[in-house]
């Protein structure tokens, strides 16, 4: 979810992703306002993750204080990676053809399988399994929610799309996370029953268990 600051707070972060580091009594001067006035937004911003302080000892005098901003900041300014990524992809389907554009994706999606295995190897039952795998979508930004329709039958919803941008011009993405999640569940079938780029509000899955595996997980 996108961030918004406002107001003074705004002003420093915009100043610090200008000038990386600078003292409370750097920032009061810039923004024309008291030392103490200043520290008071510094004090809200340290504590909600969006900037750091540094201590440095300098040969005389009390040790200064440095704030900056935290790798958490980033996501306030603006970024167009997805953007740049559909960009990359369009030059290289016309430079190798579709083909390549399928490997790739393909490649990803085996990447991630293999990313995937060892946090589920340790989950035994199904409900186990796709609660992790929940969580690890959730990990790549996709907002997921679990529903238990039945003893074999589960709902996946990803409220988020991070690779909104890709999915909607090349819609392999799309198949190739629907195959990611059966194949990392082991699941019997998995059926994408609402997708974003269709004009859906989010994503939604069908998870269908085999239940003779359940019987044997069961013993």
């Amino acid at each position: 979810m996108a961030i918004k600051m406002v107001g003074t707070k705004n002003k420093i972060l915009d100043i610090l992703k200008r000038r990386e580091k600078l003292t409370a009594s750097e920032l009061s001067d810039y923004l024309q306002m008291t030392k103490m006035g200043v520290r008071k937004h510094l004090n809200v911003l340290v504590k909600d993750g969006w900037i750091k302080v540094e201590n440095i000892r300098r040969s005389a005098g009390r040790p200064v204080q440095l704030f900056s901003l935290t790798s958490k900041a980033d996501q306030l300014f603006p970024r167009n990676y997805e953007g740049m990524a559909v960009h990359f992809l369009n030059d290289i389907e016309q430079l190798f053809g579709k083909d390549s554009i399928r490997l790739l994706f393909e490649k990803s999606k085996e990447r991630l399988l293999h990313e995937y295995e060892p946090a589920m190897a340790d989950r035994k039952s199904n409900e186990e399994k796709i609660s992790e795998l929940a969580k690890l979508q959730n990990v790549r930004g996709y907002m997921s929610q679990l529903n238990q329709i039945n003893d074999s039958t589960y709902e996946l919803i990803e409220y988020n799309c991070p690779i909104f941008a890709i999915a909607n011009r090349y819609r392999l993405a799309c198949v190739l996370e629907t195959d990611l999640i059966r194949d990392a569940l082991k699941a019997e079938r998995v059926e994408r029953i609402m997708c974003r780029p269709d004009g859906e509000a989010h994503c939604r899955f069908m998870i269908k268990f085999d239940k003779t595996q359940m019987k044997e997980e069961k013993l």
